[in-house]
């Protein structure tokens, strides 16, 4: 039987510091990719992205034990390209239940990488043993992302309002 969780395409992840995020912020790709270690793209400075960054730098300003479960860069290998980046909203709540978050950028997306981001990052949460269910939330009109996550265990559980994407349906899975 195939393992689900097998990633498709080798990637590693690749801390983003907050020093790195307010690179970003500020616009200064050499210097966040100086601290990130990794040559980071024009992709990290799109809108969509900076407000991650802002979001993630405050989420570190006031919970700086969160900094190991949030958005990464990801690197695709053996190329060590940089492909999007993915991570967790924040480590795992009260109940037990982490959210994944992930982004493509563009120029590499339609060759598995979402799919991988997703598979390793559900394999991160599945090693922790406070976690016991994992989120998505996806717009119905994302038919990627609905497909990235078909055949992996998730079930739709019901559906939101975020003030930055509009309506998303809540897909959870439930681990051990």
């Amino acid at each position: 039987m195939t393992d689900p969780f097998s990633p498709r395409k080798p990637v590693r992840f690749v801390e983003l510091t907050g020093a790195a995020m307010t690179a970003l912020l500020d616009d200064d790709l050499p210097r966040a990719s100086a601290e990130a270690g990794a040559g980071l793209t024009a992709y990290f400075l799109t809108d969509q992205a900076k407000w991650v960054w802002r979001y993630r730098v405050n989420q570190l300003a006031t919970h700086p034990g969160s900094a190991g479960w949030l958005t990464k860069a990801v690197v695709a290998e053996p190329d060590g390209v940089v492909v999007g980046y993915a991570g967790f909203h924040g480590p795992p709540d009260i109940s037990g239940m982490v959210e994944i978050g992930y982004s493509v950028d563009p120029g590499h997306r339609r060759q598995g990488y979402a799919r991988t981001m997703l598979t390793e990052l559900m394999r991160k949460a599945a090693a922790a043993p406070e976690v016991r269910t994992v989120r998505v939330t996806i717009s119905p009109d994302n038919t990627a992302s609905l497909a990235t996550i078909a055949g992996l265990g998730f079930a739709q559980v019901g559906e939101q309002w975020d003030e930055v994407d509009g309506l998303e349906l809540v897909f959870e899975v439930r681990l051990g």
